[in-house]
């Protein structure tokens, strides 16, 4: 069994900065790919950011230039730093970890951007 813990969300006024972390535990195999999805308000879940255990990284076209995915293999864990925020960046953050065919979700945490 995979559990991912997400941290690090919150209230932000637009043109700020938040950082978001998930810590991945359990069995978790040496070649996988983490990333983060969000999900607003009526709208479906789109991708934001991945990044392969090879450090391949790849971003929705709305948050390029703007946010960073990263991650440390040591510890399972995988980041994003959230620069420039807009208030249509507010959403609920969800992380992910695809491996060996199988999905894995986090709880999500909540982004709040204000204008």
């Amino acid at each position: 069994q995979v559990q991912l813990v997400e941290s690090g969300g919150g209230l932000v006024q637009a043109g700020g900065s938040l950082r978001l972390s998930c810590a991945a535990s359990g069995i978790i195999f040496r070649i996988n790919t983490m990333g983060w999805y969000r999900q607003a308000p009526g709208k479906q879940r789109e991708l934001v950011a991945t990044i392969t255990s090879g450090d391949r990284t790849d971003y929705a076209d709305s948050v390029k230039g703007r946010f960073t995915i990263s991650r440390d293999n040591a510890k399972n864990t995988v980041y994003l730093q959230m620069n420039s925020l807009k208030p249509e960046d507010t959403a609920v953050y969800y992380c992910n970890l695809k491996q060996i065919g199988q999905n894995y979700w986090g709880q999500g945490t909540q982004v709040t951007v204000s204008s």
